[in-house]
């Protein structure tokens, strides 16, 4: 996107969504991962998307949306948990390098939302810092139980539902950008299997 217009919230989400289509139907361009394009971005970087996702190896960023170099700003963390750290990066990527889109990206089977259901149901903690990373997921999990779902894809979505809410709560930056139309923060629920990314939930498209 070097010395190229900043696309609007809109048109990085659909950007985002063709090149996921690519990769779900097996014919993916791979572009922006050559030579040229290694030489464009290395002065500078103009990603077109802020990506925060889990961890997990199988939520490669730029394999599952058919992106290159330059194109994503993208943060993991297990769960797609938050710190300041998380949140500083997120509004690095917006205020900084200008992205109009901030994705969280969760995904079915999700290692950390399994653990944090054990621990709610059975009472179990884990060791170390992964205990704080259920703790985190803990609220998601939650609401979940109280609203009567009793699914995995439902308590993913309700964890990727509260991750977007979190954000736009405990970040001004992020949220001023999106009400004055500068950016779109999404929610997209990752399949395995199939490899699709669907929307759970958008606010500023």
């Amino acid at each position: 996107m070097i010395d190229a217009p900043i696309p609007t919230p809109r048109d990085a989400f659909e950007m985002l969504l063709a090149g996921n289509q690519r990769f779900v139907t097996g014919a993916p361009e791979h572009p922006n991962q050559d030579a040229a394009r290694r030489t464009e971005v290395a002065p500078a970087q103009n990603p077109f998307a802020v990506l925060f996702g889990c961890s997990d190896s199988r939520l490669a960023a730029e394999i599952i949306f058919d992106r290159g170099l330059g194109d994503l700003f993208v943060v993991r963390t297990a769960g797609h948990v938050m710190g300041p750290e998380v949140l500083g990066s997120i509004e690095y990527g917006v205020s900084v390098l200008g992205a109009p889109l901030v994705v969280v990206l969760g995904h079915d089977a999700c290692g950390a939302v399994a653990a944090t259901r054990s621990a709610v149901q059975d009472g179990t903690t884990a060791g170390g810092y992964v205990r704080d990373v259920i703790e985190r997921v803990t609220p998601s999990v939650l609401a979940a139980r109280a609203a009567g779902r009793t699914e995995d894809h439902d308590f993913i979505a309700e964890h990727i539902r509260h991750t977007v809410d979190l954000l736009l709560d405990r970040s001004r930056v992020l949220a001023e950008a999106v009400e004055a139309g500068r950016a779109a923060v999404v929610g997209l629920s990752y399949r395995l299997a199939d490899g699709t990314a669907q929307l759970v939930t958008a606010r500023g498209l």
